[in-house]
């Protein structure tokens, strides 16, 4: 680089020497040097509107020839366009792969930008969606797509879990969809998927399991009914049979409770969910908390902790059922001298509910299914405490009806702890109430 700057000050001094010769044959050396400058300046001009001319133009093959420096520049300026179209013809094929790997996939697809403005949709997302190729290019999606859950969820910027709604284009049709966020300006890749068939067998299984259940219900009343009728009998029929019937009655109770919780379960599932109410979380707790009082019998060593201003908009039936079957839980798995801590706190605006216990602890590879149907840890135990298996089945489907979430943490022979957290929309907070705990 130094070569050229010597190059080029060998030039302004020859331009000198020639314009100091001219002033010797001029007799005025200030008019030759002032000439001389001029010149130079001219060229540095001209040399400057042919690189502007050029670069209106964008044309590699049209930029200039030059000399001296201006040929350095015009050089390196050629070597930087070239490398930069050969850059963007890769990035260009990059994308063509890109498009046609999109346009194949089974479920549709839609690239958004930043702003959620459409960058690529393929043509599923267009049947699916009801968009339009080419003319919703550019456009904001929430613009052309205005379902409420669907404005929601893109605003939560929570895509932890997929978003099922009704086809904009046919409401009989079910559509669940999934947002990928990449790249480094929060770009979403948005796939929309078909769920019609399988939205239609969950219905076929939630009216089944309902109408089932209240099938059962009436001749498990009578069954009972009769059961303990002939229990009462202090005859020689009563003693005779009175192992036997107790039996039945155990497990008549046992069905009876299982119906009531598939009743709740269903109900919860394609119930309306009404107009919430503003809860007396604390009043709740501690009537759910003198229920575990008689339940433990003196056995646990059982605390509460609860903030005496902290409500919640929801349902009361909905909350009691999902706070007491975690509480229930925890004094039925815990063994006797164990302690059970029971608290009601707000936790980064959000509120949590949250039952510890020093029982057994559960292993981690069971977690993920503790809130299935019927699914138990130890089958036999859990038979002989009278529990249901759908306990916490209730509780993930209350939760979801709040907007909650349901936290497990565990560790063996040192406990468990259940945490429900509420998002702070539903905090309502309130002047403490008198304490009768």
């Amino acid at each position: 680089m130094i070569g050229f700057w010597k190059a080029e000050a060998w030039r302004i001094l020859i331009l000198v020497i020639a314009a100091l010769v001219l002033g010797a044959v001029i007799s005025d050396y200030k008019t030759a040097l002032l000439l001389g400058a001029l010149s130079y300046l001219a060229w540095h001009v001209y040399c400057l509107t042919r690189l502007a001319r050029w670069s209106s133009e964008r044309d590699t093959s049209a930029i200039p020839e030059g000399v001296g420096i201006w040929g350095i520049v015009y050089d390196r300026l050629r070597g930087l366009t070239k490398k930069h179209q050969n850059d963007m013809d890769k990035l260009q094929q990059e994308l063509e792969r890109y498009r046609q790997a999109t346009m194949i996939l089974p479920d549709g697809a839609v690239t958004l930008g930043a702003n959620d403005e459409i960058e690529l949709i393929n043509e599923n997302a267009t049947a699916l969606l009801g968009l339009k190729d080419p003319q919703d290019m550019g456009s904001t999606i929430t613009n052309l797509i205005r379902d409420p859950d669907f404005l929601k969820y893109l605003a939560e910027r929570d895509f932890s879990q997929p978003l099922e709604l009704p086809s904009p284009v046919n409401h009989s049709f079910h559509l669940s969809i999934t947002v990928v966020p990449y790249g480094d300006a929060y770009k979403k890749l948005l796939l929309v998927r078909d769920v019609t068939r399988l939205h239609k067998l969950e219905e076929i299984r939630r009216d089944f399991v309902a109408n089932v259940s209240h099938e059962m219900k009436s001749p498990l009343t009578v069954i009972k009914g009769y059961v303990e009728s002939m229990l009462d009998d202090t005859g020689e029929f009563g003693l005779k049979w009175k192992k036997a019937l107790s039996q039945v009655d155990q497990q008549t109770d046992r069905m009876c409770r299982i119906v009531e919780d598939l009743l709740e379960l269903s109900n919860l599932e394609t119930g309306p969910n009404t107009n919430p109410s503003v809860v007396d979380v604390p009043s709740l707790i501690r009537s759910i908390y003198g229920e575990a009082l008689e339940l433990s019998n003196q056995k646990h060593d059982m605390h509460v902790d609860l903030d005496n201003t902290l409500f919640l908009r929801g349902h009361f039936n909905q909350l009691y059922s999902a706070f007491s079957n975690l509480v229930i839980n925890a004094v039925k798995y815990t063994p006797a001298g164990g302690t059970i801590t029971i608290r009601w706190f707000v936790r980064d605006s959000d509120a949590r509910f949250s039952v510890s216990d020093t029982g057994p602890g559960i292993q981690p590879e069971h977690i993920p299914r503790l809130t299935e149907r019927f699914y138990r840890v130890d089958t036999a135990r859990s038979r002989d405490l009278g529990g249901t298996g759908l306990g916490l089945a209730i509780v993930k489907h209350v939760l979801l009806r709040h907007d909650a979430r349901l936290f497990i943490e565990s560790e063996i022979d040192k406990g468990s702890q259940f945490s429900c957290t509420f998002p702070s929309r539903h905090v309502v907070i309130k002047d403490a109430l008198p304490s009768s705990a």
